[in-house]
């Protein structure tokens, strides 16, 4: 695959993990502790608005994550500090998907968390990936900045 489908493949997954982060606002509290934050899961049943406004922070953010994949492959124009930025959020989503291997090694015990939460590092560390593939090749080429 080309640098270029490897950022565009990153962003559908952000895009993605943004708009599952916006169906949880609608979804109420049960969302909240199936995707692991039993706290916000609390406090959204007492009505507390914060869980939600978190989560509409978090929605701006892997969309922004988005919008930089995109900007890397060339789709839309290029933002500040792109190539810095796209090896940034390549790493953060990488090292969170790697607790894939810790979680793997406990489902194959059956001392683990829920099966669930392994494949939410794998969709991280297929992100993670997916971004870093993009770029890296960017930072071999001299003078190819896009």
């Amino acid at each position: 695959m080309t640098p270029s489908r490897w950022l565009t493949a990153a962003a559908v997954l952000c895009f993605g993990i943004a708009l599952l982060h916006l169906a949880m606002i609608f979804m109420g509290p049960e969302a909240y502790r199936y995707f692991g934050a039993p706290q916000l899961a609390r406090a959204e049943a007492r009505g507390y608005a914060y869980p939600d406004l978190m989560t509409v922070g978090l929605v701006l953010v892997f969309a922004g994550f988005g919008a930089y994949a995109l900007s890397g492959a060339g789709r839309i124009r290029r933002l500040p500090l792109l190539t810095v930025a796209l090896v940034l959020i390549g790493a953060v989503f990488t090292v969170r998907g790697m607790a894939l291997f810790v979680q793997l090694a406990q489902l194959a015990t059956g001392t683990g968390a829920p099966p669930r939460n392994a494949v939410f590092s794998l969709v991280s560390l297929m992100t993670g990936v997916a971004f870093l593939a993009g770029t890296l090749p960017r930072l071999r080429r001299p003078g190819s900045e896009r």
